[in-house]
């Protein structure tokens, strides 16, 4: 089963940093592409970033670019979201996501994790 658990949200004032970290399951292959999205109360679930399997190519959310990283540790099956510069508009619910190889869209999802930044 492949399964993904979300950790590191919580509460952090305007200005501050996080990060997240998502665990994958054994059966998560390292040449799967790995995201992160987010959803704030009264909106749609939004992209924040992606991750290639090689781990050398990142893609952000124009609304992130500069102040997020993602990364991934495939040794250790975890893929991480490095949020610098946290904003108020960047409260929200943030979920792991997994792709396989021949999929055409993200079909395994975490739990979620909470982001509340203060202002």
């Amino acid at each position: 089963q492949v399964r993904l658990v979300e950790s590191g949200g919580g509460l952090v004032q305007a200005g501050g940093s996080l990060r997240l970290s998502c665990a994958a399951s054994e059966r998560t292959l390292s040449t799967w592409t790995m995201g992160w999205f987010r959803q704030a109360p009264g909106k749609e679930r939004e992209f924040v970033a992606t991750i290639t399997w090689s781990g050398d190519t990142g893609y952000y959310a124009e609304s992130v670019k500069g102040r997020f990283t993602i990364s991934r540790d495939n040794a250790k099956k975890t893929v991480y979201l490095q949020m610098n510069s946290l904003k108020p508009e960047d409260t929200a619910v943030y979920y792991c996501a997994a792709k396989a190889l021949s999929a055409s869209k993200y079909d395994y999802w975490g739990q979620g994790t909470q982001v509340t930044v203060s202002s």
